[in-house]
């Protein structure tokens, strides 16, 4: 079970939220015990790969959700078994462990067969066969290893004993009636018993208590071919644990196996369970090998998944699963909306223009210095969320923070750094709708309202009008599909400090009064709004639940 703990931004992540995570992490990580990871909860944008790349960091692993999956249990780990093994060393294997069934694989680790307590009982109810051996092609190896026998004579070209098997306790005259050429014979210190089974040409001798072959019936067992070794067990007990030899792909379930990916839900894998009556089920790797078995009793567990927030609070914006996560800590900048915690918690959250500034602050207040690289990804984030200093959200504290950084980054000019990084970031070419629609998409809860905010920067809007009517049909299809009251696409130009605004849905009347425009084919120009946080939601907001 891993206990670590994931730093997360919000869905569609923009820089900060990738770059505030990746820097948090950090923090943690020199300032606690607990490992700490930075993850996304999407793909990467143009300009945030800019900032990864320009610093030589790769983008945080993708986390889809936090629900509890397989890997997450203390599944059992005993290794896996291969086909060959005899049914006498995997039940020691079940005795010792405690367990029920054990998975059969393959020599790639991959599942074969799965051999349970009832597989072993089912072959022991088979003792009458005796044809056992010739059947499951038991090799002498197994044999050997099953008796605890010494080889005296092996006969290399026969692997396989394709006789009968037969406890020889009559007289040697007798034994023509009993045994055939190939046949399986244990025998005691008998010499004459011996050397009348090796002149009927049996395939193995098994001689018990330990006892050996004279010279004279060695040379003639090898002229015959047949196979002699001696075991410590008298008759009884050899014949009772030769069938322990057979291996365990004579006797293991091999049809309709049901087995666990690492990567499965708990949740789904209960109802799986709850059909079945198997004790216990394998689970398998990405690559599909066998990595150990769960329980039912496996699922009895308090564990969950501990995540810290950062760059966002509102439930409808973080990882799938957050309802079943312990959520730690959050870092934020934006309004406290309807983020619930069964514990209480370190939150953070201040009016500043980026995240990754109160990231930075952290790093600062205990007297610390980020490594390069964190303080690049810091100061990028900084610059793009305040629009290298224009939003009307930025501060004097992300000022001194961003230019702190930018020392320790190695950034000699910060106007050519972010004209770098907007250009790399504002590109549309080669865009369709959905990825500029999602790339910085927000969806929000306000009184009764579902409203859904995207913002993409550009550096030419003109360049994105051919492009409008399809734009307008996707957000159309977008909102009534989700059921948002009002979709809006803020497409912000840095240069001339405004956003064209692009509105689909009912309640487009909402947009109008917030902002004082008449929207001409669902669109309008907003002079001075550059901030979605603090331009767009607060106002369109208070207009919202004015209508109520």
């Amino acid at each position: 079970m891993e206990n670590i703990v994931y730093v997360t931004g919000h869905k569609n992540p923009d820089s900060d939220s990738i770059c505030a995570a990746y820097g948090y992490s950090e923090f943690k990580n020199k300032t606690s015990k607990i490992p700490t990871i930075p993850v996304r909860l999407g793909n990467v944008n143009a300009e945030t790969q800019f900032i990864l790349d320009y610093f030589g960091v790769k983008a945080p692993k993708l986390l889809e959700t936090v629900k509890l999956k397989v890997e997450d249990l203390d599944i059992d780990t005993i290794a896996s078994i291969l086909p060959e093994l005899s049914l006498k060393m995997a039940w020691n294997i079940i005795r010792d462990n405690h367990i029920k069934s054990l998975p059969v694989v393959d020599n790639k680790n991959r599942l074969v067969g799965i051999l349970s307590i009832s597989n072993l009982a089912s072959s022991y109810m088979d003792i009458s066969d005796e044809n056992i051996l010739a059947k499951s092609k038991t090799s002498i190896e197994n044999i050997l290893d099953t008796l605890s026998a010494r080889s005296i004579y092996i006969n290399e070209d026969c692997k396989i004993f394709k006789g009968k098997i037969a406890v020889t306790a009559m007289k040697p005259d007798s034994l023509k009636e009993l045994i055939n050429e190939g046949d399986i014979a244990l025998v005691g210190d008998r010499p004459d018993a011996q050397e009348a089974l090796i002149d009927l040409k049996t395939s193995l001798i098994i001689i018990t208590g330990s006892h050996t072959l004279a010279e004279n019936l060695l040379s003639k067992a090898k002229e015959n071919g047949v196979t002699v070794i001696s075991t410590p067990y008298h008759s009884f007990v050899a014949s009772r644990l030769l069938t322990q030899s057979i291996p365990v792909s004579y006797v293991m379930a091999t049809g309709d196996l049901i087995s666990f990916s690492k990567d499965d839900l708990v949740e789904d894998i209960k109802d799986v369970m709850a059909e079945t009556r198997y004790n216990s089920y394998p689970v398998t790797d990405e690559d599909g090998r066998v990595v150990g078995t769960v329980s039912r009793y496996h699922l009895i567990s308090n564990h969950k998944k501990k995540v810290i927030q950062v760059d966002h609070n509102e439930r409808g914006q973080s990882v799938d699963g957050l309802e079943e996560a312990e959520v730690l800590e959050i870092i934020d900048h934006h309004r406290v909306a309807d983020i619930q915690t069964s514990n209480p918690i370190y939150f953070r959250n201040e009016p500043l223009g980026s995240s990754s500034t109160i990231v930075g602050k952290c790093y600062f207040e205990l007297n610390m210095t980020p490594s390069k690289e964190v303080a690049g990804l810091l100061c990028g984030a900084i610059i793009s969320d305040t629009l290298l200093f224009k939003s009307p959200t930025c501060t004097e504290q992300d000022r001194i923070v961003c230019k702190k950084l930018a020392e320790i980054a190695g950034i000699q000019s910060l106007e050519e750094f972010a004209k770098a990084m907007f250009k790399a970031g504002t590109s549309l070419k080669g865009k369709s709708v959905s990825q500029i629609f999602n790339q910085d998409f927000k969806p929000f809860k306000m009184g009764e309202a579902k409203v859904g905010v995207a913002q993409v920067n550009t550096m030419d809007i003109d360049g994105f009008m051919p492009l409008k009517d399809e734009m307008l049909s996707f957000m159309k299809s977008e909102a009534d599909s989700k059921d948002y009251d009002v979709v809006m696409l803020l497409l912000t130009d840095i240069l001339t400090e405004g956003s064209q605004v692009l509105v689909a849905g009912e309640r487009q009347d909402y947009i109008e009064k917030t902002f004082n425009v008449e929207l001409k084919d669902s669109m309008a120009f907003l002079p001075g709004v550059l901030s979605r946080k603090k331009q767009v939601i607060p106002p369109l907001t208070n207009v919202i639940n004015s209508m109520k």
